[in-house]
């Protein structure tokens, strides 16, 4: 075996197949008896993507034979590629080919198809699939994504060959499927290596894929309920709109109640107008006060683009009791990353970073942390304002105030940047696709 098939292979496995055929060369192929005489064609290769080993098994082919379709499974495959098979008998059974749970057909179902690369957050076409024969077991290696495996597949077959040498092979480990298309209720979408990624990441392969594809992988993330709702913030409008659509007012408020408040109010404005109140109306209590709060101000202003989701102290709390309450509060990392410092009556006194926090000794009271005080504005400043005094000050987050100086909310740097951004650089079309 040449050192570039040995360079294709999934570097996690520790021994070569023994063996490597491509689904290409395969599905289309004579399937010959054990004495060499034809018995029909290969039509296509099945295997199990729903069982937990990895790589998936090859369980049998799909063969055509008579003009009959029929189940060959792979234990009467005495040889497998890589421009035929060859059965270990002379007799087969000759029932009608049915699928069964948990089976996908790779020619159909995945070759052609798009995949998520985990490793790279993109989706890739699956142009060629490659199976590999390691201690009598046929398994599914990987795919290959680019064109030339694509364009391979126009020659003549005696011409095409094992092509693995100027491509990567994208392994197994690193893919999840896409199997809404398959007939079988059993097979899904997985979040086990999804969630890996950044929300982000998982915003912009659903933004670069079909609405099908959207859907699945929506529903594979939402077995995690935060990390749904992290995703749809992720989201731009017009697909947070698109697969919000479809789903109950009930489904939408959960999703919804989940998100940071300013992002929810942002979200419910974008949805049909005559289902705004009712989804409203489902959402917790607190997280509504915290709606309509949000709704009342231009969301251009400093009104519009505070989280209300924030935490106010009072001065005298030592470092070591607010870092106590901070850690069974259930709060976000976001929601922490600044707190508001107030005084006896509940005024801003000034504002503390989890860094400052971190750093002082346990005993300090939080009044002795304000050096270099963090300023604040009132809810009516606008955007080029708020930037300003972001950017002057060096802050992450920035405490809104009313006008009698009480804490309303905190503007995050990364909400002020979003809206900085022209249009066309927040979401590049296609940027998660290969």
């Amino acid at each position: 075996m040449s050192s570039a098939l040995r360079d294709s292979v999934n570097d996690d496995r520790r021994l070569m197949p023994d063996l490597i055929a491509q689904l290409s060369s395969l599905a289309g192929s004579h399937l010959l008896d054990a004495n060499g005489g034809r018995l029909g064609r290969v039509e296509d290769v099945v295997a199990r993507l729903d069982l937990p080993e990895q790589p998936p098994a090859v369980v049998g082919l799909k063969a055509r034979i008579g003009g009959r379709e029929l189940f060959v499974p792979i234990r009467d495959i005495e040889q497998l590629g890589p421009d035929d098979a060859r059965t270990s008998t002379t007799k087969l059974n000759l029932g009608q080919f049915e699928r069964r749970p948990g089976e996908v057909l790779l020619r159909r179902d995945l070759l052609d198809r798009s995949v998520i690369n985990v490793e790279t957050a993109r989706l890739v076409t699956a142009h060629e699939v490659e199976l590999g024969l390691e201690h009598g077991r046929w398994q599914v290696l990987g795919i290959y994504p680019g064109l030339r495996s694509r364009l391979r597949r126009l020659l003549p077959r005696s011409l095409r060959g094992h092509d693995a040498t100027h491509q990567p092979l994208i392994p197994w480990s690193a893919i999840e499927a896409f199997v809404g298309h398959v007939p079988t209720s059993r097979l899904k979408l997985t979040s086990r290596r999804l969630a890996r990624l950044h929300p982000a990441q998982i915003a912009d392969l659903v933004e670069a894929a079909s609405h099908q594809e959207g859907e699945e992988i929506l529903a594979a993330v939402g077995v995690d309920k935060e990390l749904e709702a992290d995703v749809f913030e992720e989201l731009n409008d017009e697909h947070q709109v698109e697969f919000l659509k479809e789903r109950s007012d009930d489904e939408v408020a959960a999703v919804l109640g989940r998100m940071q408040s300013d992002d929810a109010a942002d979200l419910l404005l974008e949805i049909d107008q005559d289902r705004r109140l009712p989804i409203l109306g489902l959402m917790p209590l607190s997280k509504q006060v915290k709606i309509r709060s949000l709704l009342g101000h231009n969301p251009s202003t400093a009104g519009g683009l505070m989280t209300p989701d924030f935490i106010a102290v009072r001065a005298d709390t030592s470092v070591s009791e607010l870092l106590d309450r901070l850690r069974a509060s259930g709060f976000s990392a976001r929601t922490i990353s600044t707190v508001c410092v107030v005084d006896a009556d509940g005024l801003y006194a000034g504002a503390v970073s989890l860094a400052e926090m971190i750093l002082a000794p346990a005993d300090t009271r939080l009044s002795a942390l304000f050096d270099n005080p963090i300023p604040t504005v009132m809810p009516e400043a606008d955007l080029p304002e708020v930037a300003q005094v972001m950017a002057d000050y060096n802050l992450v987050d920035l405490p809104v105030v009313d006008s009698e100086g009480r804490p309303l909310g905190l503007i995050g740097v990364d909400d002020v940047v979003e809206l900085l951004l022209p249009e066309e650089w927040r979401r590049r079309s296609g940027a998660a696709r290969s």
